[in-house]
């Protein structure tokens, strides 16, 4: 077993208490199919989107820190290959969720940019963290 850093299980244990705010969200969405929040096609595929980015991206961001530990990376790129996709799974649950955000809309807002940017740093995340468990 791989022991953790204490920056690994400090990161960690914040991440864990994340998981609340992707329950709140799921409240959020059911209140929208279930007619009580009113939303455009576009808001609720956008809602939906960004919830299961969250918690789909905080597991697997859990699942990296962890991996990261394994590895011989160090500095930055043990940060990148660490925190990557965490990074990911904030920026771009809030592309989704803040440019669907306003009464009506039917188009994404300009926070949109969120979502090529997250993308950016789940694949730098993932990638460097692929190459530094190959690496041994």
């Amino acid at each position: 077993m791989v022991e953790l850093t204490d920056a690994a299980r400090v990161t960690a244990g914040i991440v864990a208490f994340t998981i609340v705010t992707i329950e709140s969200g799921g409240w959020f969405l059911f209140r929208v199919a279930g007619g009580r929040v009113a939303a455009t096609d576009f808001q609720r595929a956008f809602f939906r989107a960004g919830h299961a980015h969250a918690g789909v991206l905080v597991t697997l961001g859990l699942v990296c820190l962890l991996l990261a530990e394994a590895t011989g990376l160090s500095g930055g790129w043990r940060w990148l290959a660490q925190t990557g996709v965490l990074v990911a799974a904030v920026l771009l649950p809030a592309g989704f969720f803040l440019s669907a955000a306003g009464r009506g809309r039917q188009r994404p807002s300009r926070w949109v940019v969120l979502l090529p940017v997250g993308a950016v740093a789940l694949a730098a995340g993932v990638v460097t963290l692929g190459v530094g468990l190959l690496a041994g």
